[in-house]
């Protein structure tokens, strides 16, 4: 079974040193869903959101959300990131967007949680752009799509059993 790195054997927490590692390349990618419904799916897809353009408004918060995820999540370490990108695919059956973020580094630890914060930022900025026409948005399915670099090398949804 794994160790938790972040747990001390009397129960306490630490940031884990990292300050022996050495600097690599570090690239994760994560993707979310969020359902809109007919009418906020249809008003998005049609530009017809009062606040402004949706799209451009939850790619800039899922940059600024991987930037910050340190200040969000109290054991991650901050970390300079070399590239944030979000990219958007519709899904017209179920009404939903589709949210993925690709984060790259060069540093000693790893930018999952980045990843995972840009889509989590990404989508809550969605919501509150569109509850204005549908309270029963659903943010669904955020998960780590790909890691790559460190000493667990690489990670892909698809090659896990």
């Amino acid at each position: 079974m794994p160790e938790f790195t972040h747990l001390e054997d009397e129960g306490g927490i630490h940031m884990v040193d990292v300050s022996r590692k050495p600097s690599s390349t570090r690239s994760a990618s994560a993707e979310g869903v969020i359902q809109l419904g007919v009418d906020a799916y249809t008003a998005l897809t049609q530009k017809r959101i009062a606040k402004g353009d949706v799209l451009t408004t939850a790619q800039l918060a899922g940059i600024m959300g991987a930037k910050d995820t340190a200040r969000l999540i109290p054991l991650c370490h901050p970390i300079p990131l070399d590239s944030v990108v979000l990219s958007f695919s519709f899904d017209e059956k179920m009404y939903a967007v589709k949210i993925q973020a690709e984060v790259t580094s060069c540093g000693r630890t790893g930018v999952e949680m980045e990843a995972l914060t840009a889509v989590s930022i990404a989508s809550l900025s969605i919501y509150d752009m569109c509850k204005s026409i549908s309270k029963a948005i659903r943010i669904t399915d955020i998960r780590l799509i790909s890691k790559d670099g460190g000493v667990h090398g690489r990670y892909s949804v698809d090659s896990t059993p």
